[in-house]
């Protein structure tokens, strides 16, 4: 298995970071890498529950995606099993940290191939989808 981890401090309290992701408007705004829209099929935001979307890409392709929900405590846990290809396991954590939240971001593959193969797209974009989180926050990315 090979994962791709990142982290980032945001100026806001768990729960509001939380209800940034909870909220499927709010959350079709921002998810996915720079350029990229989201159309929310179905939102089940719950443990157990399915994410149908279509992401929108700068260059007019779509691409379908159907994710489950293998865990969602709040405010603290977000557990995605990306169900087609690419499969993986996403893990984000909000940890209460000084000054606001500690986002850490966890893409778990399953086929280290895959995961090879992507590694250059999906890095970035994780720091990506991460900066728009924050911007969906009022924030500014950081510099």
């Amino acid at each position: 298995m090979t994962v791709f981890r990142t982290s980032r401090s945001f100026p806001a309290p768990p729960g509001a970071v939380f209800a940034a992701f909870a909220d499927p408007a709010r959350l079709a705004g921002w998810w996915g890498p720079e350029g990229f829209t989201n159309t929310i099929h179905s939102f089940d935001f719950r443990t157990g529950g399915r994410w149908l979307f279509d992401m929108h890409g700068p260059d007019g392709q779509t691409w379908p995606n159907e994710c489950e929900f293998t865990s969602v405590v709040e405010p603290g846990t977000i557990v995605i099993r990306h169900v087609g290809q690419p499969r993986f396991e996403l893990t984000v954590t909000l940890e209460a940290a000084e000054g606001g939240t500690l986002v850490t971001w966890a893409q778990a593959f399953e086929d280290a191939s895959v995961a090879s193969a992507i590694r250059h797209i999906a890095e970035p974009a994780n720091e990506q989808n991460l900066d728009r989180w924050l911007a969906a926050l009022g924030f500014p990315k950081p510099r």
